[in-house]
């Protein structure tokens, strides 16, 4: 009768996807792979193989290899508990870095789309500042730029309630200081906003706002009626000045 087999036997987890690359491993160094369980981000891996008799040497550096395999499963294993959503932000942001340099020039397009317009910095919008609240170069620069943020010094020309209600406004705005006497430049709207909407900034900022007072307005383009010859606007931020 012969003597029965005694097994050792030996449980990894490994993060999926590395599965063939620890088996085919454990298998060189004569283990048997007897179970396989997949779970969502790891996998368990049962392996066993026959005890034989083994100089104590050999004992230790077999040893010494399961240790370091343990402590490199157990790394990817650690890294792998950010979750699936930390995995593919991870992938897509490596992804992002391996594309090309000529990636750098839409993201430049972009910076730029994002630039605060103010008449320094683009003529268009200089010239606008001054031509007539009806001229055809409102609506081409609301159709150009909308969405996009300006920023000018300006004042209000007119504060009227929106509607029937006593906290909400419409405001009237215009380049330039002269606040209800202004005559150039586009007619400006924000409409139906309260006070709080014009996120006031700045040294002593009003206790009310009015018409007359004078701001420097920064704004996101809206659209121009053609009919009413109004630009309208949202605010942004309406500093003291």
């Amino acid at each position: 009768m012969t003597d029965e087999i005694k097994y050792e036997y030996k449980t990894v987890r490994t993060v999926r996807g590395t599965d063939r690359l620890v088996i085919s491993k454990m298998q060189k160094d004569g283990w048997e792979l007897v179970e396989q369980a997949q779970g969502r981000l790891r996998s368990t891996l049962n392996f066993r193989r026959p005890k034989k008799p083994q100089p104590w040497l050999l004992i230790g550096t077999a040893a010494a290899v399961l240790v370091i395999l343990a402590i490199i499963i157990g790394a990817a294993s650690a890294l792998s508990d950010g979750g699936e959503k930390k995995g593919e932000s991870e992938k897509a942001t490596t992804a992002a870095s391996e594309k090309p340099s000529a990636t750098s020039t839409p993201t430049a397009a972009k910076s730029a789309a994002t630039e605060v317009i103010t008449p320094q910095n683009n003529p268009e919008f200089a010239a606008l500042l001054k031509a007539n609240p009806c001229d055809k170069a409102n609506l081409d620069f609301a159709n150009r730029h909308k969405g996009q943020t300006v920023a000018f010094d300006g004042s209000i020309v007119n504060m009227a309630p929106h509607g029937d209600y006593d906290t909400r406004y419409d405001f009237l705005l215009g380049p330039g200081d002269e606040g209800p006497n202004t005559g150039v430049g586009p007619a400006f709207k924000y409409e139906d906003v309260n006070v709080f909407d014009l996120k006031l900034t700045g040294k002593k900022i009003p206790t009310t706002v009015g018409a007359g007072n004078k701001f420097r307005f920064a704004a996101e383009v809206g659209e121009f009626n053609t009919a009413q010859c109004l630009f309208f606007l949202n605010p942004v931020s309406t500093e003291t000045r």
